[in-house]
């Protein structure tokens, strides 16, 4: 077995130059295709601050798009993908905005397709990253756990019913909503994985609108 140098535990094994503006891009790119789970028509791209400033002299337009079309952190077609055949799977675009209320390494990606959906997240560092609202829903999807995400209306005893499904530890449970018995959302880190009848039997809930489960991001 291969021990971890130095180098693997202080930053990703990557294609670099940056862990925040490149890996924490690539990775972000994948979360995002995760939830989405589908194919859609255009993605577009809006990075803030840092993000804006510097990112593609670091490879973060890059990293995003290749993140959602599939590739991983180490995979060396980071570096030519605007030219590859896999990037005109759907039309996508970059803006470059500032807004000192967002993270320095911040992104919106949005997505037209069946359904629309923006997704926002942040880079913190290392090549951890974060998403933290989905369509204006305050989430915490970090890839550490596989995650379920829900989309429902708030009625009581949601939670109680969702939960009671689940046959494996919760690391940690999120909940939003618009307002009282309006729409909501529910995100809940799983120590364990969940089967697809879990998930199934988690859907046919009532009130439920949306599932995703989304598999943990690997080292």
């Amino acid at each position: 077995m291969r021990q971890s140098s130095i180098i693997d535990i202080i930053s990703p094994i990557m294609v670099g130059p940056s862990s925040s503006h490149t890996a924490g891009a690539v990775r972000l790119g994948l979360l995002a295709r995760n939830l989405y789970n589908g194919m859609p028509s255009k993605v577009t791209f809006r990075l803030y601050n840092s993000y804006a400033k510097t990112g593609k002299g670091h490879g973060t337009d890059k990293g995003l798009l290749a993140g959602f079309l599939g590739l991983s952190v180490d995979d060396v077609r980071i570096r030519n993908i605007f030219d590859l055949e896999i990037s005109k799977n759907f039309d996508y675009s970059f803006e470059y905005l500032e807004d000192f209320n967002r993270h320095p390494n911040a992104v919106d990606i949005v997505i037209d397709g069946v359904p629309n959906l923006t997704i926002s997240g942040d880079s913190i560092g290392a090549g951890e990253v974060v998403i933290n609202s989905i369509d204006n829903f305050s989430v915490k999807v970090n890839g550490k756990y596989n995650t379920l995400l829900l989309v429902y209306r708030d009625i009581p005893g949601m939670i109680s019913k969702v939960t009671s499904k689940i046959p494996v530890n919760i690391a940690s449970l999120n909940c939003d909503r618009n307002a009282k018995g309006e729409d909501a959302s529910m995100c809940i880190a799983l120590d364990g994985e969940l089967s697809q009848d879990i998930i199934k039997a988690i859907h046919d809930l009532p009130s439920i609108y949306i599932v995703r489960y989304i598999k943990k991001l690997e080292s």
